[in-house]
């Protein structure tokens, strides 16, 4: 059995990793790897290879997310394997604005799991990278609830919660929550943090105002919070964004 193939222990017996790559190289929508505890990766799927601009996983493996991406970009990732590593605590589902080449931006939602050999020492981590899909049309979405979604989109500067769409969707949070996993497969904070950034990136990008007219506009009290709420899902903070 090649090392890699035992990092993934069962109470009784390995998992098989060559099935699992298998069977994620089948799923384009997500980027699927394991890492050993170095944080360098041992195995990956097509799609994890194909968002680098990559053409085969030999040019991954052996290498942490820092070697094969620039800048913020790639530290962000590797500081998350230290910590999943360090500390055991698994991640899932962050949000995050991953960058595909060339230069191509796209949302995903994250988890990454701690392994552990049969005595429970850390060895590596196995992770996804899935993406958020589109939503449905309009017209499959029940009518409150796209106007309630429609009236944030419209203004995404004014204050607003999860309870607070629920209330202007006539409905009770958990019924909110369903339908937005289903049609956005996103919680309601996920999908307001998603909107506001979206909404961010496109004025960073299309207009000339200042950060901090810009963390406004999108509903940020201030440009510190703008700041750590942009960098934490996109790797870069809003200025080294527009400047690329």
């Amino acid at each position: 059995m090649q090392p890699e193939r035992a990092l993934v222990m069962a109470p009784t017996r390995p998992v098989d990793v060559a099935v699992l790559e298998k069977l994620f190289d089948q799923a384009p929508d997500v980027a699927f790897f394991i890492k050993d505890a170095s944080g360098r990766y041992v195995t990956v799927n097509s799609s994890l290879v194909e968002r680098h601009g990559l053409r085969h996983k030999s040019q991954v493996i052996g290498k942490r997310p820092s070697d094969i991406c620039p800048g913020e970009i790639g530290r962000i990732p590797s500081a998350q394997d230290a910590t999943v590593l360090r500390t055991g605590r698994p991640i899932l589902d962050h949000l995050e604005l991953h960058w595909y080449a060339p230069n191509k931006p796209g949302w995903c939602l994250t988890t990454k799991l701690p392994m552990r050999d049969a005595t429970g020492a850390i060895v590596g981590l196995i992770g996804i990278s899935r993406d958020v899909r589109a939503p449905i049309e309009t017209r499959d979405i029940p009518v409150e609830f796209a106007a309630a979604l429609g009236e944030f989109e419209g203004n995404v500067a004014a204050p607003v919660s999860p309870s607070m769409l629920a209330k202007r969707a006539r409905m009770a949070p958990p019924r909110l929550a369903r339908l937005m996993k289903r049609f956005f497969g996103l919680t309601p904070s996920q999908f307001i943090t998603k909107t506001r950034i979206a909404a961010a990136s496109r004025l960073l990008r299309e207009t000339d105002q200042s950060v901090a007219e810009i963390a406004l506009a999108c509903g940020f009290y201030d440009h510190s919070a703008f700041t750590r709420a942009f960098r934490a899902v996109t790797g870069v903070t809003p200025t080294q964004f527009r400047a690329g």
